[in-house]
């Protein structure tokens, strides 16, 4: 029995609920307006019937491009869990989406959040579902605030102890029960398969259901996830002190970040990185599918004697190498991981900017280093002292034994060129995953994907389309273990695969827009 049919049960001590969509359309959505469950202390506050939309008029998100598939006729469930009043004078309580479908295909998917949440996105489970995404293809899709509102960023809710429990790892067991309790009272059934994908804090909040909910999914896929945000903090204010010491100096003597590299500099390190990396997958063709083997020399481009056209100063230089390094404590241990070279350093275009500092919002000014300087140690100190980032840091658990155990599978994804989370960390934390459980076990149950070029969840400078939902439900329910996977995206034409790690897509000769072009071959 599948980890969704079995907590539809416990849910409902064994006894299936009366299936509300038998009454059809609109009553039947109505009808769950005011249901309560008082252990779960859950309520829906409305349920609507939302009208079947056509492609290219409903977004995911207000950056991203509208959903270019139809979407069904859906009873769209509003709802909070444990509605209350904080000990701040603040209300609390888990707000949620869900999506029923007509056409249910009898899957359930439970969409991660984003940044710190505080807000519930559509739940149409989007991630990592190329162009059709979960609600299209007929599944059942919750989504949530993870237990408080706020904006973007805003961590005052972190004073209330249970908003913050709720946001570090407990808004994702109590969303899946509730999502799960109305699924199987609306259609008299519990799903026959359960699934979860994110990106960021979505992926983090899917690696943590695989360590801490094993048995609620069968299938996860998790996209660059902020496993660790404490210390890839602390490595991007290491990497920004080093670049303010190459930055130029206003008449008051403060660096000017965003100047560090003019726009010749920046297109000067993007030529010099292809030149040494880009031919590696047989290629040379502007991306770095060969990840695993660039090994990109900084050095080379610094001028023999100042700063001149054509190439970098010595401080320039020395900020290219040690920016991406990972900052080490005074034991000389690191404290994170380095960051890879790839074309999306220099990204300027939508969304967050590369690695290279840039000119523009940036998302990321809250990690800039003190003025006084950068101590590792201390900023170490205090991320190691933050109770609720300890509990909300999914790095350390490696232990899958009772979600492998049950048949479940996950997948792995980050872009080569987020500026953010370094894709060498989602790396490291498989490969130790892979040694923690058995190289067999990890094998027959989870796969790592690099995306080139691809920034934070999409952007960048190559391919950051791509659909890991279709194999993950051919491995979870057919045993149709997933290979490459074909990536698309504006930045350029054609199509490329995907290649699971420790491959990439190696070209062959042919039509370089053709994906037969590509062999997955293993690279160093």
């Amino acid at each position: 029995m599948t980890g969704a049919a079995l907590l539809g049960l416990v849910l409902l001590g064994g006894m299936a609920g009366e299936a509300l969509a038998a009454g059809k359309g609109a009553d039947a959505c109505q009808a769950l307006v005011g249901f309560t469950d008082a252990r779960l202390r859950l309520e829906v506050t409305a349920a609507e019937r939302v009208p079947a939309a056509p492609p290219g008029t409903v977004r995911a998100q207000p950056y991203l491009p509208p959903v270019a598939v139809p979407l069904p006729t859906h009873c769209k469930v509003s709802g909070r869990i444990n509605d209350r009043t904080g000990a701040d004078g603040v209300r609390y309580g888990i707000g949620f989406e869900l999506a029923l479908p007509e056409g249910w295909n009898g899957r359930f998917l439970f969409q991660g959040g984003g940044g710190l949440n505080g807000s519930i996105a559509p739940a149409l489970g989007t991630t990592a579902a190329g162009d059709a995404p979960a609600l299209a293809r007929g599944f059942a899709v919750v989504s949530t605030d993870s237990g408080h509102k706020g904006e973007g960023f805003d961590a005052s809710f972190m004073r209330d102890q249970r908003a913050a429990l709720d946001f570090a790892h407990a808004s994702v067991g109590t969303t899946a029960q509730a999502a799960l309790l109305l699924v199987e009272r609306y259609y008299g059934k519990a799903p026959h398969h359960s699934y979860m994908a994110g990106c960021s804090t979505g992926g983090r909040e899917t690696m943590l259901a695989t360590q801490r909910y094993p048995e609620l999914f069968d299938g996860v896929i998790a996209v660059a996830p902020a496993m660790r945000t404490g210390f890839s903090n602390l490595a991007l204010a290491h990497a920004r002190s080093r670049f303010m010491q190459a930055a130029p100096r206003d008449a008051q003597g403060k660096p000017q970040l965003a100047r560090t590299y003019s726009a010749a500099d920046k297109a000067l390190v993007l030529k010099e990185l292809l030149a040494q990396c880009d031919a590696l997958d047989g290629l040379a063709d502007g991306v770095i599918e060969n990840v695993l083997a660039c090994r990109f020399e900084p050095k080379r481009l610094q001028c023999k004697a100042g700063k001149q056209d054509g190439c970098l100063s010595a401080a320039q230089v020395a900020a290219l190498e040690e920016a991406f390094k990972a900052p080490r404590d005074a034991a000389g241990a690191p404290l994170y991981v380095d960051y890879p070279y790839d074309t999306g350093i220099v990204y300027e275009g939508p969304g967050i900017p590369g690695f290279l500092p840039a000119e523009g919002p940036d998302i990321l000014a809250a990690v800039m280093p003190p003025a006084e300087g950068f101590d590792a140690d201390a900023q170490a100190r205090r991320v190691r002292a933050d109770a609720v980032q300890m509990l909300t840091d999914t790095d350390t658990w490696t232990n899958l034994g009772g979600f492998l155990g049950r048949g479940g599978k996950a997948m792995y994804v980050h872009g080569v060129s987020d500026p953010w989370f370094s894709a060498w960390d989602t790396l490291d934390y498989f490969r130790r995953a892979e040694a923690a459980n058995g190289a067999q076990a990890w094998n027959d149950a989870a796969r790592f994907y690099f995306v080139p070029g691809m920034g934070h969840c999409g952007g960048g400078t190559a391919r950051d389309q791509f659909d890991l939902l279709t194999p993950l439900v051919e491995w979870v329910e057919q045993g149709r273990a997933p290979g490459r996977v074909l990536a698309r995206g504006a930045a350029l034409p054609g199509e490329r695969p995907l290649c699971p790690y420790p491959t990439h897509a190696h070209y062959q000769g042919g039509d370089p827009a053709h994906p037969d072009s590509y062999i997955c071959q293993a690279g160093d």
